[in-house]
């Protein structure tokens, strides 16, 4: 009976060890818990503000610029910069020899067993290749994006790491996903790049309201654009043909249009034909796999010959002579200019009359007596000459350097730099003159002289004005052009040859070099298409070069 009140006083301490045990596994928990969770330590108030990519300074690496910029934008899988892949040499070598198959293959087979792996998923993870240059390895030069989207955040990156890569020569974009918008954000990056960036690619981008008319803007500096494979049709092409020139402006800087593997059609090639009417920088031009037609394939063939101008062009054309003879008589010192200025100031009213008294009593008490003298000899001397005639040549000393000053008092905006000069002697002015007058002709030497202003040849009441012989290279290949427009290039590539010849080319534009037409909806035996090959054969400076250096192997 003894034990039986120990029963009772054991069963309470069995839920205790229970207790117990259930605390520990508590703790346990609570301990695993804690380690689990890392120590939340909070950063310092600087840090926070050294991780903004806004004051991060790039250092004109590519990779390390990149890389530093999407991990302080917060994002974490971006993708790497890498070097573009090249064919080794080796492996060139041993597909062409066959000396020793075995050791090429041994380690061709070892390269394979321990990188299939990873270059099966590298392949298709995103990178951005670049090719550098070879005197300086961290120099980038060209860049290279293909098979993933490139969004506003990655070219918000690329504004900020593009623009210090001096060497930067060319952009790549293949399949990228861009939009309108994301287009419009690219274009706005392009001035901010180095000026030795000259090509662009975008090819298979297809854009709904296809824009990419706006790469070929006024300001663009842009030489070559390759825009294959964007599905663009007739609608952008007279968007693209605005683009290469209008009835007042003109692109200048476009050397190369790729816009090939498109679906252009009839009405594109007369759009693009419609541009390269006033273009005359234009080299090179490809139309290849599109869907250009007989109709379309005369309009651009009337462009390489003789071609009549329009109404708005023939009145466009007597606005620039107007413009232009205006200008010349202004720069040129005539005595009819003078004798109008003398008028003028003589129907004045009597107070502009004192004023001028007044400025002149003025000058006569501030300059010596010799020099009075001194100009009005001058003066006397100038009118002899101009009596004289403009026939005689003067000598190059002072009668040239004051007619242009005298052409420069004539100017009625100089009158206007006055007040911002104050109490200013009238040498400053004429210093002022001279050097607006050295301005205006040196802009006039290197403007560009409008096609419009071309001479030009006027048969029964029309105006035609020759065609273009700046495009050297035209692509037509695969079409759908029959013998019908052959017949237009035959014409053209004939009047080409008899009026522009390769070999002349320092005097003046050499005309079309290499024409494409194979194919097309032709046989290749047909006549015309021949004509057109021993035509074009002597003009091709490759197969030329290929038979001299023949020739000369041979001798």
């Amino acid at each position: 009976m003894s034990s039986e009140p120990s029963l009772p006083g054991s069963s309470p301490r069995a839920p205790r060890l229970g207790a117990q045990r259930s605390s520990g596994a508590v703790t346990k928990k609570g301990e695993r818990a804690a380690k689990e969770k890392p120590a939340t330590a909070l950063p310092p108030v600087g840090e926070e503000e050294s991780k903004n990519p806004e004051e991060y300074q790039c250092s004109g690496v590519l990779e390390t610029d990149f890389a530093e910029l999407c991990a302080r934008s917060g994002y974490t899988d971006f993708p790497k910069v890498v070097t573009r892949p090249r064919p080794h040499p080796t492996f060139l070598r041993s597909a062409s020899m066959s000396e020793k198959p075995t050791l090429d293959d041994q380690r061709l087979s070892a390269s394979c067993s321990l990188n299939s792996v990873e270059s099966k998923y590298a392949f298709f993870r995103p990178t951005i290749q670049v090719e550098l240059e070879q005197e300086d390895n961290k120099a980038v030069k060209e860049i290279y994006i293909r098979g993933w989207k490139v969004d506003d955040r990655i070219l918000g990156i690329f504004s900020k790491c593009l623009p210090p890569l001096s060497q930067l020569q060319a952009i790549n974009f293949w399949k990228v996903g861009l939009t309108d918008k994301t287009l419009s954000t690219f274009i706005a990056l392009l001035p901010l790049c180095s000026s030795t960036l000259r090509k662009v690619s975008l090819e298979g981008n297809p854009l709904p309201e296809q824009s990419y008319h706006k790469l070929m803007a006024l300001d663009s500096t842009i030489a070559h654009l390759s825009l294959r494979n964007n599905n663009i049709d007739d609608h952008g092409a007279q968007l693209l043909g605005q683009a290469l020139s209008t009835l007042h402006r003109c692109n200048r800087t476009l050397v190369s249009l790729n816009l090939g593997f498109n679906h252009i059609g009839d009405k594109g090639a007369g759009y693009i034909a419609e541009g390269l009417r006033l273009n005359r920088s234009l080299l090179w031009l490809s139309l290849a796999h599109n869907r250009i037609q007989d109709m379309g394939a005369l309009k651009l063939a009337e462009v390489l010959r003789p071609f009549e101008l329009t109404h708005s062009e023939v009145v466009e054309r007597r606005r620039l002579l107007l413009e232009k003879g205006t200008q010349e008589r202004l720069r040129s010192p005539s005595s009819s200019r003078h004798g109008d200025f003398r008028e003028k100031g003589q129907m004045m009213g009597v107070s502009n009359v004192t004023l001028v008294d007044k400025t002149d009593k003025m000058q006569t008490m501030k300059t010596p007596k010799g020099l009075g003298k001194k100009k009005e000899k001058s003066g006397e001397v100038v009118k002899k000459e101009e009596k004289s005639g403009s026939g005689q040549s003067p000598t190059q000393g002072t009668p040239k350097k004051e007619d242009t000053t005298k052409a420069g008092k004539g100017k009625v905006t100089i009158p206007e730099q006055k007040p911002n000069k104050g109490k200013g002697t009238k040498i400053g002015t004429k210093e002022k003159r001279s050097i607006l007058l050295e301005s205006e002709l040196v802009a006039e030497t290197t403007e560009m002289i409008n096609p419009l202003l071309e001479p030009v040849e006027h048969r029964d009441g029309k105006v035609f004005m020759p065609g273009n012989k700046v495009l050297l290279h035209l692509n037509l290949l695969r079409n759908r052009i029959t013998e019908v427009g052959l017949e237009g290039f035959l014409t053209a590539v004939q009047y080409q040859v008899q009026f522009s010849k390769p070999k002349s080319a320092s005097k003046g534009p050499m005309g079309l070099l290499w024409l494409s037409l194979a194919k097309n909806c032709f046989a290749p035996q047909c006549p015309t298409y021949t004509m057109i090959q021993e035509l074009m054969l002597p003009r091709d400076p490759i197969k030329v070069k290929r038979e001299e250096e023949a020739m000369a192997f041979l001798t």
